[in-house]
């Protein structure tokens, strides 16, 4: 076996520029899906992180149920203030109503649309969110409906040109005048937003002045906190009993979904799975294509060598002896290829990332030692599988016949 592979890396060396040109599609072929499984899995673990990072224990409850419901009632305020009841559903210990959209910020001629969500005073426990300096929006604020705002890091770099010594300032938003009240801490993009990018001001506020909805007190989202892991899916039946007690609804007829944050995840993770398993097939089809490049080499060199085949085998060479130095060739000129590829994809594993890095996207590929293997298998795999039908076809040669071609 050995001297095989040496007589086959004779031949490859032989016609290097030859060699060159075919493996050059499994170059390709493995560089790409290297580089497609990294990007989908740095989704992946974008996307995890960024759900794991919304808190512990969380539901989330939003407007429509998964079947079509006459008259379905919004959420609201007094749905929120219904669950955080005492004793009204004892496996929550939190919740924070959420209104959102998109809406102008400026400050100093320098305006920019942005996320302003209305939240309450419990928000900030309940997302995690600490404050770089100033304090956060507290029961006054949202029975007074004050204009404060607490800004997201990037929002005061954005506006005020930079993110410290920014407390007492005035921002207008949607025009009206929001004084600053707290910036917070940097959490880093996500997979759905900016977390560091965005403007937080009374629930209250938002829902008189800037977000305006078709019903009095409507919202976009309840938060619930458990009290604990194992007494998130009893409150999210507890609170569903209290929702459908105020909108009046029959089990199955539900007019809102609560999810948990294992139901965003198994759905993040099934998303980035079927589009890593697409991409990486995509890819995989210049592996196919660098493979019949191969075949057609090994049948071209066949040709060229046949009475070298015809001497080897008047001299004593065996069927098996022609069949696995071409095997050998194929199969050592995919491998090259392959470990190529997997520089190659490491490679444009690192670029994507810079470009994801400078262009504030929170994206890091991961290449995973599975990948690689993977990748370094499947590409010896093709050689020998692309290469049997040439190195059978020179094995099966008449030596008489063989050393009569020119």
């Amino acid at each position: 076996m050995l001297q095989s592979l040496l007589e086959a890396l004779d031949s490859l060396t032989t016609n290097k520029l030859r060699s060159a040109l075919t493996i050059l599609g499994i170059v390709i072929g493995v560089g790409a899906v290297i580089a497609m499984l990294a990007i989908g899995r740095g989704a992946e673990q974008t996307i995890t992180g960024s759900i794991s990072g919304l808190g512990t224990n969380l539901l989330f409850v939003i407007p429509g149920g998964a079947q079509e419901v006459r008259n379905p009632k919004p959420l609201t305020l007094q749905d929120a203030q219904a669950i955080g009841e005492p004793f009204a559903a004892p496996s929550v210990v939190a919740v924070a109503p959420l209104l959102a959209g998109s809406v102008e910020v400026s400050y100093a001629g320098e305006s920019r649309f942005t996320q302003v969500s209305g939240v309450t005073a419990g928000y900030a426990e309940m997302r995690s969110i600490e404050l770089a300096e100033g304090e956060f929006i507290n029961e006054g604020q949202m029975l007074g409906l004050a204009s404060v705002a607490v800004l997201g890091p990037d929002t005061a770099e954005n506006l005020l040109g930079r993110r410290e010594g920014v407390i007492g300032e005035t921002v207008r938003i949607d025009g009206q005048p929001f004084r600053v009240i707290g910036v917070t801490a940097a959490r880093g993009g996500s997979g759905f937003s900016n977390e560091d990018d965005l403007v937080l001001v009374p629930l209250t506020t938002a829902q008189a002045r800037l977000i305006r909805k078709p019903q009095r007190g409507e919202i976009d989202m309840l938060l619930v906190q458990a009290a604990s892991a194992d007494t998130v899916n009893l409150a999210g039946e507890e609170v569903s009993a209290i929702l459908r007690a105020r909108h009046r609804t029959e089990i199955g007829e539900d007019d809102f979904t609560v999810f948990t944050q294992q139901d965003f995840l198994a759905t993040a993770q099934t998303i980035t799975g079927v589009l890593t398993i697409f991409l990486g097939g995509v890819a995989g089809i210049s592996l196919l294509v660098g493979g019949i490049g191969i075949m057609n080499i090994m049948l071209v060199s066949v040709t060229e060598r046949t009475r070298e085949i015809g001497l080897r085998k008047a001299v004593g060479a065996r069927k098996r002896d022609i069949l696995i130095q071409f095997l050998a060739e194929s199969s050592l000129l995919s491998l090259v290829g392959g470990v190529i590829g997997i520089l190659l994809g490491w490679g444009l594993s690192v670029l994507v990332g810079a470009i994801a890095r400078a262009s504030d996207a929170d994206l890091n590929p991961a290449i995973s030692l599975d990948a690689i293997l993977l990748a370094t298998l499947f590409s010896a795999a093709v050689g020998l599988f692309f290469g049997l039908y040439p190195a059978k076809r020179a094995a099966d040669l008449e030596p008489v016949e063989a050393l009569r071609y020119e």
